[in-house]
């Protein structure tokens, strides 16, 4: 944690930082205070902040906490630190979560959940490729067998890629990929993939939009990956029960089944400390071979 200035402050990076509650329960379940979400923060920073710098963010705050009310936050907070940098889009100012300061300013005021844009500002082009697989039942057991299945279909189309927990009930498969592919053109080999799982398997995914139509199946999402949305950022932690983290994994822990629960708070730094970022260590992809394929068709 950065050292102390005077009570209720810290310094840290030469910014002054006023800290209001310290002692407020953000996770009750878990004993997860202010104070301690903040130490955590901290720890997170290195990793979180990778997937949040130079993006539009939506952040999520509960003010009394993950059992209280909450509001999707998109216009930056006033009054806004000398610090914080901000960036225009249409008629919103977003806050750019570029630096520790920043995210430690956020989490003073209980934003709990970091949703930044799918591009780097103002460019239209996407960052990576993702998949979101939702399942349709809050206790989805078989979510794990759905995101090996994406998996091995997109390792037979050359394609590497890592899993990521949502640290809700999902499951997010990401690619990396070189600059210049824009997002129409994965949507569309998107939908390919979509479909080839959907036919493949139609008990367990689905593309079907309307949550009531979809039954028990996972829903293959392959049109929340747009300029304009957004998805939980690596690392970001959930305002879930267990205090979840949105986490990468390995195929290899995929196959063993585990569970978005597994990934917490209050384990997440000595996990990073064994795998480092996992999707750091994954090159951009092929995907210019797939999409070459595709527009032959």
């Amino acid at each position: 944690m950065p050292k102390s200035s005077v009570k209720g402050s810290i310094v840290i990076d030469g910014q002054r930082l006023d800290i209001t509650n310290p002692d407020k329960p953000l996770w009750p379940e878990m004993g997860i205070t202010k104070a301690v979400y903040l130490q955590k923060l901290t720890a997170l920073a290195p990793y979180l902040l990778t997937y949040t710098r130079n993006r539009l963010l939506t952040s999520i705050r509960y003010p009394h906490g993950i059992g209280g009310t909450f509001f999707y936050q998109k216009n930056a907070p006033e009054p806004l630190p000398d610090f914080v940098k901000t960036a225009m889009d249409g008629d919103i100012r977003y806050v750019v979560m570029d630096q520790l300061p920043v995210l430690l300013w956020l989490g003073n005021l209980a934003a709990i959940e970091f949703h930044p844009s799918l591009h780097s500002i103002g460019s239209p082009l996407p960052c990576e490729w993702m998949i979101d697989l939702d399942p349709s039942v809050e206790e989805e057991p078989r979510i794990m067998e759905a995101a090996a299945i994406v998996g091995e279909t997109l390792a037979s189309l050359g394609l590497q890629s890592i899993p990521k927990t949502s640290g809700a009930t999902g499951v997010q498969i990401i690619v990396p990929i070189r600059p210049g592919i824009t997002f129409d053109e994965l949507r569309s080999i998107g939908h390919l993939v979509g479909q080839y799982v959907t036919e493949k398997h139609p008990g367990l995914f689905t593309l079907e939009r309307l949550k009531k139509n979809r039954g028990d199946r996972i829903y293959f999402d392959y049109l929340q990956h747009y300029s304009g949305k957004t998805l939980a950022a690596p690392y970001t932690p959930r305002a879930r029960t267990y205090a979840t983290v949105s986490t990468p994994l390995t195929w290899e822990e995929v196959h063993r089944n585990v569970k978005p629960t597994d990934f917490h708070l209050l384990n997440i730094e000595a996990r990073l400390a064994y795998t480092g970022d996992l999707l750091a260590q994954l090159p951009p992809q092929p995907v210019e071979v797939l999409l070459a394929h595709y527009n032959k068709k």
